[in-house]
């Protein structure tokens, strides 16, 4: 298969930029190794669109974060997907603290974040009536936000396929060679040839650029727990909190969700994995009692699940975008970590402008591209009369799945079939959020399992967790 861009990694970033080169007439293939998209850090991102303040002045970082938030808005409206402009509070505990956020201030004034104050302990607690009485200040950013995170993922993947990108699942990278002035891409068994190579793999984005020769840069995992309590606790956190960063990151944060619940941590660690999603034990603990000292009162009883994922941190601290210098058409975006949810939007059209310096033809843009995508029924959401419209054109919106959420059965149906769509139990539940409430999917998984089976025609236990070696059910037994 022969096209013009090939970009290796099916995350945020890399659906956002597939999206920003859809409007392009260019043929774009979105290579990821998983079973399916945003499977990798993105699913296990804590959605802050951070405002811009901690980056330092100059760097990548601060240009796209910036201007990454200032975009969300506008982006998720288009694409339907939940965002909330709650703002960010960094709290200050004592005077070395104060000076600190002052810091951050000064910081932020250079990024040009707007409407950023230090506010004291009266206005601190105007905002946030639960925070710790020992709190003195506080740095509040109002343009701050909150995402789905994979929701985004999934919807710009959703967006670029609408306008022309195709994507192909279960390929993982194992060489690329040049032929011919092209790069030919294999997983070992298929080839994908591509005049340009977008390098968007996450922790692995070093491993591919050493497939060129490019060992510029090295990625070092940083994992992380989270906690997530049930929409009960929603109370507890008006804003995204806090505490004052550390080398090892921004610390352990409370914050709201777009879908009212609330997200507790990360932890922070160097690894050697790439890929290790477990929880430590003993580290839930440890996060809690942090995020006390922010929130005394967080009601840790209320948490629902916990999950980690992993940072792509890097020596330099700062997002590597740009050409390699081994082949200016092998294009690296490597060390995403935070803030590159917040910025995706605007790495898409830095990158964007990349490839048209390197393309060899001028880009042209389609007459037809089309930056939204239908707007998805949303049964939990919608009105009285809204339900019964939909419901009369589809009953399938009237049997309720997952009791949770409210998520129905035409609901899974349309994520299954969507363009980039839902292939395993997971991916339903990143999709409609079936199985994301407070069970868990103890009470809809089996039904969601039978919803794949029948709607992608496989065998009921060939339907799996999340691919790979994740099947729920083997054999019968009775």
């Amino acid at each position: 298969m022969k096209t013009d861009i090939a970009i290796i990694g099916g995350g945020v970033v890399g659906n956002m930029i597939a999206r920003e080169l859809s409007a392009y007439d260019v043929g774009i293939v979105v290579l990821e190794k998983n079973h399916d998209i945003s499977m990798e850090t993105t699913k296990a991102n804590s959605g802050i669109v951070h405002a811009g303040y901690d980056a330092m002045p100059g760097s990548l970082k601060a240009l796209l974060n910036v201007r990454g938030c200032a975009l969300m808005e506008d982006v998720c409206a288009k694409l339907y997907v939940p965002y909330k402009k709650t703002g960010s509070i960094v709290i200050a505990f004592n005077e070395e603290e104060h000076e600190h956020i002052k810091a951050l201030y000064d910081r932020g004034i250079a990024n040009s974040v707007p409407n950023l104050e230090i506010i004291n302990k009266a206005r601190l607690r105007e905002i946030e009536p639960e925070i710790s009485p020992k709190a003195i200040s506080a740095l509040y950013a109002p343009d701050a936000g909150i995402v789905s995170p994979y929701e985004l993922s999934d919807s710009a993947a959703d967006c670029a396929a609408n306008n022309g990108a195709t994507y192909i699942r279960n390929f993982e990278v194992s060489s690329i060679e040049m032929k011919d002035d092209m790069f030919v891409i294999s997983d070992g068994e298929c080839f994908i040839e591509a005049n340009i190579v977008i390098n968007v793999a996450g922790t692995h984005s070093d491993d591919i650029a050493n497939m060129v020769g490019d060992f510029s840069f090295k990625i070092s995992p940083r994992p992380g727990e989270y906690a997530l309590l049930d929409k009960a606790a929603g109370y507890i956190a008006n804003t995204v909190i806090f505490t004052t960063p550390s080398k090892m990151g921004k610390g352990v944060l409370v914050a709201p969700t777009t879908h009212g619940n609330i997200i507790v941590g990360p932890s922070s660690y160097d690894a050697d994995e790439k890929e290790s999603y477990a929880i430590r034990k003993g580290q839930l603990p440890i996060i809690f009692e942090k995020a006390k000292e922010s929130v005394p009162n967080l009601p840790v009883g209320q948490m629902i699940t916990s999950f980690a994922g992993i940072r792509a941190h890097t020596e330099g601290d700062d997002f590597i975008i740009g050409s390699s210098k081994m082949n200016k058409n092998f294009i690296n975006v490597a060390g995403i970590a935070s803030p590159g949810l917040a910025s995706s939007p605007a790495i898409a059209e830095y990158v964007a402008d990349i490839v048209k310096e390197v393309y060899p033809k001028e880009l042209r843009r389609k007459e037809n591209y089309n930056p939204s995508i239908k707007r998805p029924i949303r049964i939990n959401s919608m009105s009285f009369e809204e339900k019964q419209v939909a419901i009369a054109k589809n009953p399938d919106y009237a049997r309720v799945i997952c009791r949770c959420e409210t998520v129905t059965e035409g609901e899974i149906k349309d994520a299954i079939h969507r363009p980039v769509g839902a292939v395993d139990i997971d991916g339903v539940k990143r999709r409609v959020r079936a199985g994301m409430g407070r069970c868990q999917g103890g009470f809809c998984g089996s039904k969601v399992m039978d919803i794949l089976s029948e709607e992608l025609d496989i065998p009921v236990n060939s339907v799996t967790k999340f691919g790979k070696n994740s099947k729920i059910i083997f054999e019968r037994t009775k």
